[in-house]
């Protein structure tokens, strides 16, 4: 049973990769005729939107965002996910494991953000597949995996001080980053400024109700020496490893629009997020080389 679940974890995560690739190629290269145009959006506000490409029907602010976000899939998240399954399909290690699982979680919350947050186009379909495909594939990785045969591994390397204060940071930076502009926006009755033409900011929902706390919980799981608690932290080191790429990237992309950014928010969003990269990277690294020191090979 466990080596059936093992090879359909491993078909699904093929066609993660499959249909990643699929939407990172049409958001960076599909070109439709057309051009940036304004529109009045429910609050009343003049938009300006993007006009060509697969994210026509998204404003000129958001646009760069999400082909920053296609290239960081693209060229970082991809390759990542089939070397880690191909390790995991060659070793069947806890490390290649729980390696996959944590890649897998990127595309979660990558695939979750382009089907609740791109305006409706052709791919629509393909983006219900993807975030489909990671959702259920990550809970099967995460079935697959022995917790407490990870707590024993981990255990020569439990977490310290470092690994505490990311996780406390993490979780309430994450929450505290967006909640000024929430809580002026109803203070005042006013939409969100960057609402446009959305329904909501899907960034704040994932942050604010799902990535945030989860850092919480996971700091709570490992003082308990809870197993579930160091897949929740691989995932997340993971996840925030990425994001300290794909960041810069976004900017980049936004720039090159001719969106202009001020130094304050480069410094405040940008760099804080990138410094906490930075530090989940350095942690990734060494919690993975630990698994590696005493992980085992798995049944399936």
């Amino acid at each position: 049973m466990k080596k059936s679940r093992v090879l359909n974890l491993h078909v699904i995560t093929g066609l993660i990769a499959v249909l990643s690739i699929i939407t990172t190629l049409f958001g960076l290269f599909y070109k439709t005729d057309g051009n940036p145009y304004t529109v009045t959006n429910q609050y009343g506000d003049t938009v300006r939107m993007c006009g060509i490409g697969l994210y026509a029907h998204d404003s000129y602010f958001m646009a760069p965002i999400f082909r920053g976000t296609d290239l960081t899939i693209l060229c970082v998240a991809v390759p990542l996910l089939l070397l880690s399954l191909v390790l995991d399909i060659k070793k069947r290690t806890l490390k290649s494991r729980l390696l996959l699982t944590s890649v897998i979680s990127i595309f979660t919350y990558y695939s979750a953000s382009i089907a609740f947050g791109v305006a409706y186009n052709f791919l629509h379909l393909v983006y219900i597949a993807l975030f489909s495909l990671s959702f259920f594939g990550l809970i099967l990785a995460i079935t697959t995996i022995d917790s407490s045969l990870l707590v024993e591994s981990a255990a020569s390397a439990s977490p310290k001080k470092g690994i505490y204060i990311f996780l406390t940071l993490t979780g309430v930076a994450l929450i505290v980053a967006w909640l000024p502009d929430i809580i002026s926006s109803l203070i005042r009755q006013l939409p969100l400024q960057l609402i446009e033409v959305y329904t909501t900011q899907i960034t704040n929902v994932l942050d604010i109700g799902i990535i945030g706390p989860t850092a919480l919980i996971c700091l709570f799981m490992l003082k308990k020496r809870n197993g579930i608690g160091y897949i929740l932290l691989a995932m997340l080191l993971t996840l925030c490893a990425l994001i300290g790429i794909m960041l810069p990237i976004q900017t980049a992309f936004q720039v090159s629009a001719g969106i202009g950014l001020s130094i304050g928010v480069i410094v405040t969003k940008v760099g804080s997020f990138v410094a906490l990269s930075l530090f989940a990277l350095y942690f990734d690294i060494r919690f993975f080389k630990s698994i590696g020191k005493s992980g085992g090979k798995l049944n399936g």
